[in-house]
């Protein structure tokens, strides 16, 4: 297998490189404004270490990927084009509104709760930028009132004179019946051919949201269309970029539904959080090959820290209806929670606590973190991580990145000890206190509003930033079991090289399976079946477009099924896609009382209500070869050794002692598997640093893999 994927993050764009048997890993810094220099300056570090030019390296590969976050930073950001929107006459105020809870929308608790201040975000299409055009389907389907072309030619004309770069066109029910949505393309392209419209995106809601619930899929496309140009271009470049270096095969990008495919089959809005994602796919695939149990994934880069929960039996979870920033959308991804907890993560003084307060701000990679010397005038964890001793200021990210101490222990004095009434050090251990803390209790949140125990859960620390606060996170949580990943500092990319191509394709729809009123079990098979199938071709001949062959292609069902009126659903996967007799009926309805009663407990079940399918639901993918992780558990204690000489010693500070410790340094390539070293000590390599902090102890293992136990732990 040889195999290029790139994780492109907001502070360093990860490389991962499988080349037959060698697996290389490289980071560089993100170039924004041009995203191909940075992953070329990183790929120039992989081809090098394996003695080959680039062009001879892309040829000989068989696919490129990439996961990217660029879709996230341009919504946050709010660059984006001016743009219209069309949707049926008297639903122009539907967007605005945001069925009134759009001030909410993104926020944590308190902020929804905090009615005196709050505020909707700024809008993507302006009020005065929606048009409703005479149409009407009902819910359906059937025809209520045909599309008024010449309505429509009107208000297209008039959104155009405004001025609208993106046209996003919504209309009521067009998921049942996509008809007068493509009549109004069509309409659109007679006014406005090509080549007098340019590369304005018209955008149908039916074709990037297969869902019903009006709100959600206009928000859906409206950022679908507001990210279009942003993503086009940026992916354009990497691809123009692969092309002038021999590279001829189709680029592919990660989905954050937990799959991947050509870039001319990818939604903007399918690219959100796609790196994150990739993530927590490479945790699951770690977790099954060797068989870690639950497991909590979590990331932290140079801009955030994310949290993904894998549970053992391979329960996935998703979301349906995510928050994107301030957004709620309707695309199936795979849920995560996302920290404003980073390298990069500025520190500030809380006058309201007389406390230090971290992120979610964040330095990113330009000009960075103080300690850079780049310019970045506040102090980051970063900087409070090399004030505390704990990295290596001439050989940081392999010594590409010089640090300068001077500039971190000025930024800290300059933003916080006079506030505080603190030294430097001090002020360092309450940023770093702050900053685990913060990550602890996203990860305990996330695990207990679930209904999971943390101590029965093995925790996963990745990303350039993991191994260095894994210890201090896991303490306050009580955790006693830490895997850095192999691969751990560019382990998402890794994530992004093991995707399979999946497409992922859904119908809304009115399906009563049991009529409580009249105790009737449902027996339309043909209409069933025939939904399946045409979910499963349209996945079929977006893989088969792709290059890839039918007898490769696998397909997998999901249902959507709820009790009665229910606002609750519950997703069944069926194992078998075709109904033939009752008993087919009848098993799904079983196995969607069981899923319903295990996740709100026995007893809960309503069928007096009805049962029916609100959503169907068919991934269609193809498998590909993955990374191998073997013989990633710990070594038993009895065949543990000693480690060798240290290379160094440094002077570091510690959570809860406070005092200057003389702690022992090694390099992580003079150290075996099976090693142990008892903390405190300090393990570097040319992408991370592992933190061995009092209380734990570091065995490592195959593949560069590391454990992090207590030491009152047996094991």
């Amino acid at each position: 297998m040889k195999r290029i994927s790139v994780d492109i993050g907001g502070t360093f764009t990860d490389c991962f490189v499988v080349w037959d048997n060698k697996y290389i890993e490289t980071k560089a810094l993100t170039t924004h404004q041009n995203l191909a220099l940075g992953f070329n300056e990183a790929l120039e570090k992989a081809y090098q270490e394996l003695g080959v030019g680039m062009e001879e390296l892309l040829a000989g590969v068989d696919s490129v990927r990439y996961a990217t976050t660029l879709g996230t930073n341009a919504l946050i950001e709010h660059k984006g084009p001016r743009m219209g929107m069309l949707v049926t006459a008297g639903y122009e105020a539907m967007v605005p509104l945001s069925r009134a809870r759009g001030y909410g929308e993104g926020l944590d608790d308190l902020g929804k709760q905090n009615l005196p201040d709050a505020q909707r975000p700024a809008p993507l299409v302006l009020p005065s930028m929606i048009e409703g055009v005479r149409e009407r389907l009902g819910f359906e389907g059937e025809l209520v009132m045909p599309v008024d072309e010449d309505d429509v030619r009107r208000k297209i004309r008039t959104l155009v004179d405004k001025g609208a770069q993106v046209i996003v066109v919504c209309l009521v029910n067009s998921v049942v019946n996509p008809a007068h949505e493509k009549r109004v393309e069509e309409i659109l392209l007679e006014e406005y051919p090509t080549h007098l419209l340019g590369s304005i995106p018209v955008i149908l809601s039916h074709r990037v949201a297969g869902r019903k619930g009006e709100y959600v899929r206009a928000t859906s496309a409206i950022v679908d269309g507001y990210l279009h140009s942003t993503m086009y271009h940026a992916m354009s470049q990497l691809e123009q970029n692969l092309r002038a270096n021999s590279y001829s095969k189709p680029m592919l990008v990660i989905h954050n539904s937990g799959g991947m495919a050509q870039l001319n089959s990818t939604d903007a809005l399918q690219t959100i959080h796609s790196g994150p994602v990739s993530g927590i796919s490479a945790a699951e695939h770690l977790a099954k090959e060797a068989d870690l149990g639950s497991v909590i994934a979590t990331d932290m880069g140079g801009t955030s820290y994310d949290i993904g929960i894998v549970v053992e039996g391979g329960i996935k979870h998703y979301d349906f209806n995510p928050v994107i920033d301030r957004w709620l959308v309707s695309v199936p991804m795979v849920h995560l929670v996302t920290l404003g907890a980073g390298g990069g993560s500025i520190a500030s003084f809380d006058r309201m606590y007389n406390a230090v307060a971290v992120g979610p701000k964040s330095a990113g990679s330009d000009p960075g973190p103080a300690c850079y010397d780049r310019g970045g005038m506040n102090p980051t964890v970063t900087d409070a991580d090399l004030a505390l001793g704990y990295l290596d200021a001439e050989n940081y990210a392999g010594g590409s990145i010089p640090l300068n101490p001077k500039r971190s222990m000025f930024a800290i004095e300059e933003a916080l000890c006079d506030d505080l009434d603190v030294e430097p050090i001090a002020a360092a251990l309450l940023i770093k206190e702050k900053v685990d803390s913060n990550m602890a209790n996203g990860v305990n949140t996330e695990l207990r509003v679930r209904g999971y125990d943390p101590k029965d859960f093995t925790m996963l620390a990745y990303g350039g930033n993991g191994p260095l606060h894994c210890c201090g996170i896991a303490s306050k949580l009580k955790i006693n079991k830490i895997l850095a990943t192999p691969m751990s500092s560019v382990f998402s990319a890794v994530g992004a090289g093991n995707m399979h191509q999946m497409h992922i394709h859904e119908t809304s729809l009115f399906m009563v399976l049991y009529d409580s009123t009249a105790r009737k079990v449902f027996d339309n098979y043909v209409r069933f079946n025939d939904l399946v199938v045409e979910l499963s071709k349209r996945g079929q001949a977006d893989l088969v477009r792709q290059g890839q062959p039918v007898s490769d292609i696998k397909h997998s069902l999901e249902l959507d099924m709820r009790y009665g009126n229910q606002l609750v659903q519950t997703t069944v996967v069926v194992s078998k896609h075709s109904l033939e007799s009752v008993m087919d009926v009848m098993n799904i309805l079983d196995q969607f009382s069981s899923d319903y009663g295990k996740r709100f407990g026995e007893g809960s079940q309503a069928p007096e209500a009805g049962i029916r399918i609100n959503t169907i639901r068919v991934a269609s993918y193809v498998e590909h070869d993955t990374v191998k992780f073997d013989h990633i558990k710990p070594i038993a204690q009895s065949e543990r050794i000693a480690p060798p000489a240290p290379t160094a010693t440094r002077v570091c500070y510690f959570v809860g002692d406070g005092k200057p410790v003389k702690t022992p340094v090694w390099d992580k390539a003079n150290i075996p598997p099976g090693t142990e070293i008892v903390g405190p000590g300090l393990v570097s390599s040319e992408v991370t640093t592992y933190l061995i902090e009092p209380g734990w102890k570091y065995v490592s293992a195959e593949q560069g893999a590391v454990w992090f136990l207590r030491t009152e732990d047996k094991n």
